[in-house]
């Protein structure tokens, strides 16, 4: 298993049933890259993903926030980086 594949199986999942959580929210923002590498990343009407991400880790995460959201961006370019080095 490749770092952040968990993350980014459940955010698919997530996109596929219509719920909005932070990995669902996370694969939107890797989306474009994601589908370029062959994954099947369902379309949504979410504007800003970036921004809702953030929204709902601050109301998890408070203060905190900022440091979350950018190991969660870590996290996912690893995965993706990982998957084309796997292509």
């Amino acid at each position: 298993m490749k770092p952040g594949e968990d993350i980014v199986e459940r955010g698919i999942n997530d996109l596929r049933t219509g719920v909005e959580t932070v990995d669902s929210l996370l694969v939107l923002i890797g989306a474009p890259r994601l589908r370029r590498l062959g994954f099947d990343v369902p379309n949504s009407v979410v504007a800003s993903p970036e921004h809702r991400l953030y929204q709902l880790l601050q109301r998890s995460h408070a203060n905190a926030a900022h440091s979350k959201y950018n190991a969660l961006i870590r996290r996912l370019v690893s995965f993706e980086r990982a998957s084309e080095c796997a292509n």
